[in-house]
């Protein structure tokens, strides 16, 4: 990191990671996961109705009898970029015929700013669009990627936040779980 452009990148991707997943002992940041969260497994899921990339509206009441994965992302964040990748293949394809519905909504971004990400990346599933963030206020108050599987019934039967392989396996096995219910 000799360049002043290199340091700078650095801090710009450190202060991004922060924001969509926070930082410090995993103790605290569980604690401030938790104070941000504001639905429990149990609840009935917040109803509301997307907007998708492609102008079709769905409401989540309206998928009763289907699994549905909420995930909450940004093209700006270095751990849902990373989740993305793997959902084509490992979610979407894995679950296809099954009940299931891949919900991914992009927080607080405008649609030209997830076109031109999805166009980078080759995306062609779909993708809703929370410009004002009012659908991911009714689940949390700050950290991404979130993801809040939620069963037949309409109730959420499992969160995660932020991304590992080890988060990312533990949530395809709550999403056979729940598909079995």
């Amino acid at each position: 990191m000799s360049t002043f452009f290199g340091r700078k990148a650095y801090t710009m991707l450190l202060v991004a990671f922060a924001l969509c997943v926070g930082m410090g002992t995993a103790s605290a940041q569980d604690d401030e996961i938790a104070k941000t969260t504001l639905v429990k497994v149990g609840q009935a899921a917040p109803d509301f109705t997307v907007t998708m990339f492609d102008g079709e509206q769905i409401t989540l009441s309206e998928q009763q009898g289907k699994v549905v994965l909420v995930n909450f992302w940004a093209t700006w964040c270095p751990p849902c970029r990373e989740e993305l990748t793997h959902v084509e293949k490992e979610i979407i394809q894995a679950f296809e015929g099954e009940p299931f519905l891949f919900l991914p909504i992009s927080r607080g971004e405008e649609k030209a700013t997830v076109e031109k990400f999805r166009k980078k990346m080759g995306y062609t599933f779909p993708m809703g669009l929370d410009t004002d963030q009012s659908i991911f206020n009714k689940f949390a108050s700050n950290y991404i990627p979130r993801n809040f599987l939620i069963g037949k019934d309409g109730k959420i039967a499992y969160i995660s936040v932020g991304y590992d392989e080890a988060e990312f396996q533990a949530l395809i096995a709550e999403i056979k779980k729940a598909l079995q219910e």
